[in-house]
């Protein structure tokens, strides 16, 4: 394993996204149990893509315009769900001073749609994982799932303390219902943004 894999790494984890929206959301929303559950579910949901990637099903992605397009627009439509859901109230942003187990579990659940349905995962850990596999590499399958053990790992540990870091400053937001409506209207705005930029993604 080389230092460039972990800086790498690092950089690709650290670096506003999905996850990291839902996770701070969560944690805005919900406390610190709701946003290691985010953070958890955030970092499942990059199993399917590794294993589409290692398998080859990136491939396919890559070379079917339809395979592609309907799973990105599975996953815009998604996206534009949890910002009516935020502009609604309801649902992930909605903030919660008592947060249920059932709260817990749907947080995990979305977690992981929000990482499954974005097909750009897939080709990303299939351009990205070879480049830290050596062709002389004896096993380059046991390397590559160490690799990836290792990205979802430092992924699990970056979102945890975004989420922690969010439910922080929790309680400062429920005193400020201002702040809290327009905590949910830039959520709402970054869930759209996000939106848009998958669904102009090229494969």
């Amino acid at each position: 394993m080389s230092l460039e894999f972990l800086i790498t790494s690092f950089i690709i984890v650290v670096s506003p996204g999905t996850g990291v929206l839902y996770t701070l959301a969560t944690g805005l929303s919900r406390g610190a149990r709701a946003s290691v559950a985010a953070a958890f579910g955030c970092t499942i949901g990059i199993v399917p893509h590794i294993a589409a990637a290692i398998g080859g099903l990136a491939a396919i992605l890559h070379a079917s315009a339809l395979a592609f397009q309907s799973f990105k627009y599975i996953g815009v439509a998604y996206l534009l769900y949890l910002a009516w859901s935020a502009l609604r109230e309801k649902g992930s942003l909605n903030v919660e001073k008592q947060v249920e187990e059932r709260s817990t579990v749907r947080a995990i659940v979305t977690a992981i749609l929000i990482n499954i349905l974005n097909p750009k995962l897939s080709i990303f850990f299939l351009a990205f994982l070879p480049q830290f596999v050596s062709a002389q590499e004896a096993h380059p399958l046991s390397h590559m799932l160490l690799l990836s053990g290792i990205f979802m790992a430092m992924t699990f540990v970056v979102f945890v303390g975004y989420g922690l870091f969010a439910a922080s400053v929790r309680d400062r937001i429920i005193a400020r219902p201002r702040v809290l409506t327009w905590m949910r209207r830039t959520f709402a705005g970054a869930f759209v943004a996000l939106g848009a930029k998958l669904a102009f993604a090229d494969r």
